[in-house]
């Protein structure tokens, strides 16, 4: 993708990742989102950078004075945060102030994209998984427990947020969607598909540990591509890891530029 379509492309990424990042917290007890013009920051009201960000900065000015007032509002809370730099973020030397106001590079992930319409039909589900969409309590419960199991030992407060989020997940009209894939009544496998205007999104795609290479991550990926597709969608967009970046590759994901997360010293 080059020129204005991927420029494009970039700005549909970067309003699917404030989607993802700030519809459930918005609408948490104890959480603050801010949808300001020059940035956004959403606070989840819980002690964790998984669901705490800043993004889509848009300074043109006042960048130290903007830092340190995202700074301050985290410390005061408490509350610890990541700030993830998109490529279409300014100015372009905001990672520079940012390393120079303490933070530190923490991971850094290709943006991807892909046209839907390339996607081949088909079941891409692997004998004996079976996927589903989260839309029970118990459901939700297992896609947790997969992500929890990012950390070792698994993550409280993985589970903690998503044992608040599910009566807003399971909402009408809520954009995020979660996927689940099992083996019997085991779920070994996760999805997330945010839909907002111009494109939609993949998160969380996450396998348990002594499942994976078994074609279970692809099979989560394409399944709620190929819904987004059959609802008229046209284009997703990605944060691909390193070990994910051949597999969306193989799809058809192109990169459209990186995305890089900032963290601050924890203690």
């Amino acid at each position: 993708m080059r020129g204005v379509q991927a420029q494009v492309t970039r700005e549909a990424a970067g309003l699917n990742l404030v989607t993802h990042m700030t519809w459930v917290q918005s609408r948490l007890a104890g959480g603050y989102v801010e949808l300001g013009d020059e940035l956004v920051v959403s606070d989840s009201g819980l002690p964790s950078d998984t669901f705490n960000f800043v993004t889509r900065a848009r300074l043109d000015t006042g960048v130290e004075a903007a830092i340190r007032r995202v700074t301050g509002h985290f410390a005061s809370v408490g509350r610890p945060f990541s700030w993830w730099l998109g490529p279409a973020d300014r100015p372009g030397d905001l990672g520079r102030a940012l390393l120079g106001a303490g933070f530190s590079a923490a991971e850094s992930e290709l943006a991807m994209a892909v046209d839907l319409g390339s996607l081949a039909a088909g079941d891409p589900a692997p004998a004996g998984l079976r996927i589903e969409r989260a839309t029970t309590a118990a459901q939700i419960r297992d896609f947790a427990r997969v992500c929890a199991a990012n950390w070792t030992p698994p993550d409280v407060e993985v589970l903690r947020f998503y044992r608040i989020a599910a009566p807003l997940l399971r909402r009408r009209g809520c954009p995020i969607r979660l996927y689940v894939g099992y083996l019997g009544d085991k779920p070994v496998a996760t999805a997330e598909l945010t839909v907002s205007e111009g494109a939609v999104g993949l998160y969380n795609i996450a396998t348990l540990e002594c499942h994976r290479r078994k074609g279970f991550g692809t099979a989560l990926t394409l399944r709620p591509l190929l819904d987004a597709r059959e609802e008229g969608h046209a284009v997703a967009v990605l944060q691909a890891s390193e070990q994910g970046q051949g597999v969306y590759a193989r799809l058809g994901f192109r990169e459209t530029g990186r995305y890089t997360e900032y963290q601050l010293p924890r203690g």
